[in-house]
């Protein structure tokens, strides 16, 4: 059990690492945020793997569980919104997005606001 813990502590310290080193090199808004919520949500899954099998309590690896259900609830609502509003407030570099569908759905909100 320990050797599984130790694997996934690393595993999940390198993945919160490279998150961060993400949110460090990336040039754009969407870019760090990606960084910041994919491999964060994963490595904290790993951390707190590694802890239930580190410590083997039943009562504390259910709390464990909800920590990771909690960042699995709300990481991508958070991500979601922080997007949201960087397009908004002018924050996205439009030159770096491939497709832009958010435009769309303004301009659309927006025709159906004033009819």
């Amino acid at each position: 059990m320990m050797i599984a813990a130790s694997v996934c502590l690393i595993a999940g310290c390198l993945l919160t690492l490279v998150a961060a080193i993400g949110v460090a090199r990336f040039p754009d808004m969407l870019a760090r945020m990606h960084a910041a919520t994919k491999p964060q949500v994963l490595g904290l899954m790993l951390l707190m793997a590694g802890l239930a099998f580190g410590l083997g309590s039943s009562q504390l690896t259910w709390k464990l569980v909800l920590v990771v259900v909690f960042q699995l609830l709300t990481a991508p609502v958070a991500a979601h919104m922080v997007g949201r509003a960087g397009y908004r407030t002018g924050k996205v570099r439009s030159d770096l997005l491939v497709r832009d569908e958010l435009t769309e759905d303004l301009e659309r909100a927006r025709l159906r606001k004033e009819s």
